[in-house]
């Protein structure tokens, strides 16, 4: 990921624009030069990001940790990017514009936007608790990126431990048959591998999120079917 391309090396006025109103600028943004997605992320990663760990009502720096364990921030860049993440943070204001853009310039890849929106759970839950203001940041953004109730439920459950079933992980029904459990499984750990993303150009950010993602499946899974077969022996 070129940062420089985005932030600093003449591009000082852009500190402003995303204090002032990133929507304002984003169109400029986008030519071949800089490459639409690679600003589609940095708005993610700066302006949600950052308005994500403020959705409590204090930024703390493990949250401001969490978004650098989940985005590779060349060494270089960092001093740049940090400090745009801490004027995002200091308020909410415009977090569902930031969203509603986002989900406009990734609409034609889906894949990439649940990346993003995973991303804000993982800065989310930094703190261990998952904030009442931050699950309503969350659905908020979920709803501008029009995923579903059973597509939130599915990613709260990556990164929220609770009563919620390892069924929703895995977006089936309880009473799925074990073929297609098997099936949709092997279909989600297909998907979802490092080495198959980091094969088809896969930003490295990313791959930090498909590790966390494929543990969780893989967990998921075991439970699904330890239980099943315990319900079995005992009839």
């Amino acid at each position: 990921m070129n940062w420089s391309t985005l932030i600093g090396g003449g591009r000082t006025g852009w500190l402003r624009g995303l204090w002032a109103g990133l929507r304002a600028r984003v169109d400029s943004w986008l030519t071949p030069a800089t490459g639409g997605k690679q600003v589609a992320f940095t708005i993610a990663l700066v302006g949600l990001a950052a308005k994500m760990a403020k959705a409590d009502g204090v930024a703390v720096s493990v949250e401001s940790q969490a978004f650098e364990r989940c985005f590779y921030v060349p060494p270089e860049e960092r001093r740049n990017v940090m400090r745009v993440f801490e004027l995002a943070s200091r308020d909410v204001a415009g977090y569902d514009a930031y969203a509603e853009r986002i989900a406009h310039m990734l609409a034609d890849d889906r894949a990439l936007l649940r990346d993003v929106f995973e991303c804000l759970f993982n800065i989310a839950a930094a703190d261990g608790v998952l904030h009442k203001a931050e699950e309503q940041f969350l659905r908020t953004v979920a709803e501008k990126f029009s995923f579903s109730e059973r597509e939130y439920l599915a990613i709260r459950s990556l990164f929220v431990r609770d009563e919620q079933s390892p069924y929703s992980v895995l977006g089936v029904a309880p009473d799925v048959s074990d073929e297609d459990l098997k099936a949709r499984y092997r279909a989600l750990v297909r998907e979802t591998h490092p080495d198959k993303l980091a094969s088809e150009g896969v930003p490295q950010e990313f791959l930090v999120l498909a590790d966390r993602k494929l543990a969780a499946i893989n967990a998921a899974y075991d439970s699904i079917v330890k239980a099943r077969e315990l319900e079995a022996a005992c009839e």
